[in-house]
């Protein structure tokens, strides 16, 4: 049994509320020919949108897999430029009006915004993804151990570099960009102390353009480039893109992020050049918490994906990656120690 009772929102209402979600963000909806005839899974996505090739197609996978499973009608919103955390609210609270449940802001950004409409719609259950500050019996704080799979891919990259140099590019200059920073560089360190990393960040905020440039990505990682770097990891959302294509063009290899880069049909000129992707489960995460919601369990409070549970970690799609034996030894060493509690990640 669903969580709230079915909601049927019909004629003047229908389109009042249409209004409403258009005047916030461009909307999409989905459900199949034997729909239960209720709401399901609503996502509002962060800066970027669906089509950034990574984390909010990630989102957008989680609430593909709902809808197929289910037979409810789903809900996804894209973000609008110059936003406020009101506009976010309204956004969340016609999204519960109309009967969606569960309703999730993909990334931290939306953490006033759930809080807000959490506390309007106590029958809804509201996720919010990377945000581990909303303390409410509805709410689900859906976080990652970033730092991990960051460990990771620093291992990989020390481990694949031939120039004694290693890139990592950020977003924007924020607490949960700095757990990849970190962990990506404590992986680098651990396995060769004598390797140099550049890092840079592209904005100090999301409004101005960190997470959905990809000129800025591009510009940083040919930059780090021209000093000798010769793999590159970005933690950018849509701007990473930019940096996968700067790694190609200069031929040296580029780490993905949040999602399998190295299958992305967008990027698949470059998969050559993309050597692997420190990935999280966003798709997994936003699945289970409706899944929770269908079964009549919601999940609340932290909910924390990590190596351990198999959330984070790396891909290993590219075949030259797969092949390397070192390499792969190496990884495997080392997400053993991770788990274990040997290795303790850095987050900051």
């Amino acid at each position: 049994m669903r969580r709230i009772s079915r909601i049927t929102v019909a004629g003047a209402a229908t389109a009042s509320l249409a209004l409403a979600l258009a005047a916030c963000g461009s909307t999409s909806t989905s459900g199949s020919a034997d729909t239960k005839g209720d709401k399901g899974l609503a996502i509002a996505y962060d800066v970027g949108g669906r089509g950034d090739q990574s984390f909010n197609d990630a989102a957008y996978a989680g609430l593909e897999k709902a809808q197929k499973e289910f037979g409810y009608t789903t809900a996804d919103i894209e973000p609008t430029d110059g936003e406020t955390d009101a506009d976010k609210q309204q956004r969340l609270e016609s999204l519960a009006k109309q009967g969606y449940n569960p309703v999730i802001g993909v990334g931290y950004a939306y953490a006033a915004a759930v809080k807000g409409a959490a506390e309007k719609f106590p029958d809804t259950t509201f996720g919010i993804v990377d945000d581990s500050t909303i303390s409410a019996e509805n709410v689900a704080d859906l976080v990652f151990a970033e730092e991990q799979a960051s460990y990771l891919a620093g291992v990989a990259a020390a481990e694949s570099t031939e120039t004694g140099v290693v890139g990592f590019v950020g977003g924007v200059d924020n607490p949960l960009i700095h757990k990849f920073q970190a962990g990506f560089e404590q992986g680098v360190k651990d396995t060769d102390p004598k390797i140099k990393v550049l890092s840079q960040y592209l904005t100090q905020t999301a409004e101005e353009g960190g997470f959905s440039s990809p000129d800025k990505g591009k510009a940083a990682a040919e930059g780090q480039i021209e000093k000798k770097a010769d793999v590159v990891y970005a933690a950018a959302g849509l701007s990473g893109q930019g940096v996968i294509e700067a790694a190609a063009a200069n031929e040296v290899w580029a780490i993905g992020v949040d999602s399998d880069q190295y299958k992305q049909e967008a990027l698949a000129k470059y998969k050559d050049h993309i050597l692997t992707s420190a990935t999280k489960d966003v798709a997994k995460a936003v699945y289970n918490l409706a899944k929770s919601v269908e079964e009549g369990k919601p999940e609340t409070g932290i909910v924390r994906g990590d190596l351990k549970t198999g959330e984070v970690g790396l891909a290993d799609s590219n075949p030259k990656f797969k092949a390397d034996t070192e390499l792969q030894e190496a990884i495997e060493t080392a997400k053993e120690k991770i788990v274990s509690g040997e290795i303790k990640v850095k987050s900051s």
